[in-house]
C-alpha cells in the first residue's frame, strides 16, 4: 500500500495485557493511519511500550466498561474517520488495500462499513472455511456514529440517516490464548453482564437459569459450527455454554442474597 496517501483516519484499540498480540495488529495497519491510538488500562506487562514502539499513541484510561472505554478512545482520535480493532484481531493485506481504496478518491462513499470478524483457534493461521464470524460496524464516521455507552454491549450506534456498506475482507480474530485463560476471561465479564442484568431490571427466570448451559452448548456447538472445528471446537463450545450459565447464576445468586438481607433486615 506504499504508493497510497495515508487515508484521514484514526484508528482506536483498548488494550490491557496485550504486550504478545498487539504489536502484530498495529503492524498490519500501519499504512492505513498517521493517527493510531492505543488505550491502556492499566497493562504491567510491557504493553504499553510494546505499542508506541510500533508507532501508536498510548493513553492511560482506567477501566470503565466496555462502551465507556472506546467512547473514550473515539474522543482522543484526531479524524473524523474511525476503525476499532481489539487487540487480538489483525487486519489482513487484502482487507487493508480494500480500506484504503475506500479514501483513494477522497473520503468513502457512505457513512459507516461493516466487516466480517472471524475467529481463528490455536494452531490455526487462518480463519477455518466454517469459523463462526460477526460483521459489525468498525469502520464509521464519529459525526454519524458513536459507541453505545453500555458496559458490556460492544455496538456502533449510528445515526437514523447513516448509509451503511459492508466490506469483503475479514479481521482475524486470534481470540484464544488458553482454554484457561478464555475461561479467565469469560469468568469477568460475566460479572459485567450480571451487574447489567441488575442495572437493566431484568429477571432471570428459573426455566431460563436451567436452560442456558445445554442451550448455549448447542448455539455454539451446533449453530455457530464449533462442531466441525475438532476437539478445540468442542471445548469452545464447552466454555462458552459454561459462561453464559454463570451470567444467570450469578444473577440468581445475588437476588437470593438481596432477599435474605431484606428478611434479616426486616426481623430488626
Amino acid at each position: 500500500m506504499d504508493h497510497l496517501v495515508v487515508p484521514p483516519l484514526s484508528i482506536f484499540i483498548i488494550a490491557l495485557n496485550e504486550a504478545d498480540r498487539i504489536g502484530r495488529t498495529i503492524e498490519a495497519v500501519r499504512g492505513l493511519s498517521d493517527d493510531i491510538v492505543v488505550i491502556d488500562s492499566g497493562s504491567t506487562d510491557g504493553t504499553q511500550a510494546v505499542a508506541e514502539k510500533c508507532g501508536a499513541r498510548v493513553i492511560f484510561n482506567a477501566w470503565p466498561g466496555y462502551g465507556q472505554q472506546k467512547r473514550f478512545a473515539e474522543e482522543a482520535c484526531r479524524h473524523n474517520w474511525l476503525l476499532n480493532l481489539d487487540a487480538d484481531e489483525v487486519v489482513p493485506p487484502d482487507l487493508a488495500t480494500e480500506i484504503a481504496a475506500l479514501f483513494a478518491a477522497g473520503e468513502p462513499a457512505l457513512d459507516a462499513y461493516a466487516m466480517r470478524i472471524a475467529e481463528i483457534f490455536p494452531g490455526e493461521r487462518a480463519p477455518h472455511r466454517f469459523a463462526y464470524a460477526l460483521a459489525p460496524v468498525r469502520l464509521y464516521r464519529k459525526s454519524k456514529g458513536r459507541y453505545s455507552p453500555s458496559p458490556v454491549h460492544d455496538r456502533v450506534d449510528l445515526a437514523p440517516d447513516a448509509r451503511v456498506g459492508k466490506l469483503r475482507g475479514t479481521v482475524h480474530h486470534f481470540s484464544v490464548r488458553s482454554l484457561g485463560e478464555q475461561m479467565d476471561k469469560l469468568n469477568a465479564y460475566s460479572d459485567a453482564q450480571a451487574d447489567d442484568l441488575d442495572k437493566r431490571g431484568v429477571t432471570v427466570s428459573l426455566p431460563r437459569l436451567i436452560a442456558e448451559f445445554p442451550a448455549n452448548f448447542i448455539k455454539a456447538y451446533i449453530g455457530r459450527r464449533h462442531a466441525l472445528r475438532g476437539v478445540y471446537g468442542f471445548m469452545t463450545a464447552m466454555n462458552y455454554a459454561f459462561y453464559r450459565y454463570l451470567r444467570a447464576a450469578k444473577h440468581w445468586e445475588r437476588r437470593l442474597r438481596r432477599r435474605s438481607e431484606n428478611g434479616d433486615s426486616q426481623k430488626h
